[in-house]
């Protein structure tokens, strides 16, 4: 863990959201500015708290007395979030994660850095997750299941055991995976689909469409 004080690089949806949780539910960090690059910079502060420009962020709050959380989404595959975790890195600075307190983390395995894993998932023993993941709330993560770096979980994503995650993966809301199978590098798996063997790098995955019934909803009888 570094320095107790925290800077969160974006100014969009998931830095409230990460403001929230470090705010309200962590001890460990007091949150002190926010950062951005200079030419998305729209104003002067957020959530009441100062906007600097990532130009000058390790000159202003160094490395040595400050963390950095980056709050950005599954944009081109994380790869944006991907580029500012290793560029603040590359400045210095220490990476904060966040675990909920209502997560049920059974493993014993630490999670990497730049983490934000939110209420009511389940990690299972020997879980393994990697660097820079985020996880939004009430996934089911499996015995000995294994996230690597760069990865976005939304919600009530099931993910069985022995089940391996590669790198750069987003996985959409109620996505479900069958135990002991490889999801590949910068795979996208759509809501609500069902994975049941190994899945190609760069692969997209989604589930049959609904479809319109050819009755109106007050022609049906619903007992």
């Amino acid at each position: 863990m570094g320095p107790s004080k925290l800077v969160i690089f974006g100014t969009e949806a998931i830095a409230r959201i990460a403001h929230f949780y470090f705010t309200r539910m962590s001890s460990d960090y007091q949150v002190c500015a926010f950062t951005v690059d200079r030419e998305y910079i729209r104003a002067n502060s957020f959530c009441d708290l100062p906007i600097v420009a990532y130009e000058e962020v390790a000159d202003r709050f160094p490395p040595n007395d400050f963390s950095m959380f980056v709050a950005i989404g599954y944009t081109k595959m994380n790869k944006v979030r991907e580029a500012k975790y290793h560029a603040a890195k590359g400045l210095g600075y220490s990476l904060a994660s966040f675990i909920s307190p209502q997560c049920s983390f059974l493993t014993d395995i630490p999670i990497g850095d730049n983490c934000l894993i939110m209420e009511d998932n389940t990690i299972q023993p020997f879980a393994q997750i990697g660097n820079d993941v985020i996880m939004w709330s009430g996934n089911h993560v499996g015995h000995d299941a294994v996230i690597e770096d760069h990865c976005f979980l939304t919600s009530h994503v099931v993910v069985s055991g022995f089940t391996k995650i590669g790198h750069n993966s987003f996985l959409g809301v109620n996505a479900t995976l069958r135990d002991a199978i490889t999801i590949a590098p910068e795979t996208l798996v759509g809501a609500g689909a069902v994975i049941m063997k190994d899945t190609v790098e760069k692969g997209v995955y989604l589930p049959p469409r609904p479809v319109l019934f050819d009755k109106k909803s007050d022609e049906i009888a619903i007992s």
